[in-house]
């Protein structure tokens, strides 16, 4: 076992692998009390999905349809707020694509309250590397106008009109 692979041994926490499986990354926050974890392997619960769209404005979609949706996603990332009793999904993306060639970002959303502390660009960088592992070449992401200037300012390049739709290319 090289020393990398001992030292995340040595970090694991048995509550939070049963919780959101081996993979899960905690986003730094600036309140020591709070933990933020995000994971691609805890399944969504629709519930809590809808009410995390409902918080940012999203209009209400059938939930049969949002869990077929999921289930075809390339992936599919989540984001809690950490309580061992009860974690509450405070943060979500999919991603759909072939998981070679091209892979899009869909729905990234941050609940209100949590906006504006760098959640959203974790999540990126989180859900960015987990492509780069797969080695996906280029990925596109859509998003509303508004958030075109967020996804510029991280490197994303933007389409000629500058709307809706921002690529990132692997290097």
């Amino acid at each position: 076992m090289n020393s990398s692979n001992t030292q995340q041994a040595a970090l694991r926490e048995p509550l939070l692998d049963k919780l959101y499986g081996e993979q899960w990354r905690e986003l730094k926050t600036n309140n020591e009390k709070l933990r933020l974890v995000t994971s691609f392997d805890r399944e969504i619960d629709l519930i809590e999905l809808e009410q995390l769209c409902d918080a940012v404005g999203w209009c209400r979609r059938p939930q049969r349809r949002v869990r077929k949706a999921l289930d075809n996603s390339l992936l599919v990332i989540g984001l809690w707020r950490h309580d061992p009793r009860l974690p509450r999904l405070i943060g979500f993306a999919r991603c759909t694509g072939d998981g070679v060639l091209d892979a899009t970002i869909w729905d990234l959303a941050i609940h209100p309250l949590y906006q504006r502390n760098g959640l959203g660009k974790g999540m990126m960088v989180v859900l960015l590397e987990r492509l780069q592992m797969l080695e996906v070449e280029k990925v596109t992401l859509f998003a509303d106008a508004q958030a075109v200037r967020f996804y510029s300012g991280q490197g994303w390049n933007l389409e000629p009109r500058g709307e809706r739709c921002v690529f990132w290319y692997a290097r």
